[in-house]
Formats: structure tokens, sequence, C-alpha cells
């Protein structure tokens, strides 16, 4: 095996680029749930009926916002951030760092939470939320990474 050259800089961080692929796909789980809080579809295809009894519950609102519009500003927060913390200027500027970390245990513990209500509350499972449960889960471990640049001084 030969080493790399002494020139050679290291390509861009691979929890970064998973970052904002899951962020992306995020979005347009989102951008598909507020589009249908806007009136813009009609049925949501889910194949159980439960997606539109969760997007009918009280619980479809939080803080006067409808879910998915915040899921929607949360997924465009991380793509965004993750995208500008690949630039090679970015790559170990803490400030990208603690937002694409505080952005994932958000995330994921609104995910959490929307998750239980689910569950224990609305009884009804949205296949849509669940998904996105899954990919606030997936974008939390590709942000853990980011801790170590945290703790540098």
């Amino acid at each position: 095996m030969t080493a790399a050259p002494a020139d050679h800089a290291p390509g861009p961080p691979a929890n970064r680029m998973g970052i904002a692929l899951l962020a992306l796909i995020g979005l347009m789980i989102a951008g598909y749930m507020a589009a249908y809080m806007l009136g813009l579809l009609g049925a949501i295809i889910c194949g159980t009926g439960g997606c539109e009894t969760v997007q009918q519950s009280p619980w479809a609102v939080f803080l006067g916002i409808p879910v998915p519009f915040l899921g929607v500003v949360g997924y465009g927060v991380m793509l965004g951030t993750a995208l500008l913390g690949l630039q090679p200027r970015f790559l170990a500027d803490r400030r990208i760092a603690a937002v694409l970390l505080a952005g994932a245990v958000a995330g994921f513990g609104f995910s959490a939470y929307l998750t239980w209500l689910e569950a224990a509350v609305i009884h009804a499972w949205c296949r849509w939320c669940l998904a996105s449960a899954g990919i606030a889960t997936l974008l939390l471990g590709c942000a853990i990474p980011e801790v170590k640049k945290l703790r540098r001084s």
C-alpha cells in the first residue's frame, strides 16, 4: 500500500455528506406532508389510513405551527448547514459542528416525542412520520462525530 502524497488534502467529511443526503430526504418527506396540510393534495398515499388520522389530530400542530412546516425548516437548516460544512474553509468551524449536533439532537428528541404520541395518544401510525423519525435517528448517528470538533480548543 502506498502512502498518500503530502499535498493531498483529505476529502470532505463523510458524516456531513450523510447528513446532507438524509436531510434532503427528510425535506422531501416534510414537504410532501406540508403540501397535504396546505390542501395541495387529496388523500395522503399511506396505505393504512393512519397518516390522515395523525395529520388531522390536535397534535399535528405544535405551538401554533403545523408539524410538517417545522420539519421543512428543520431539515432545510440541516441540509444548508451540512452543505456549508463541506466547504474547505468551514471544515473545522465549531459553529457548523454545533448547529449540526444541536439540530440532530433536537430533531431526534422531537421525533421521539411525536412517535410516542402516535403510539400512546393518537393510536394511529403515519408511515411518513415513522420514516421521518428513522431519518432523524440516522441524522443523530451521523452528527455524533461533530462532538470531536466541538471539543477542540
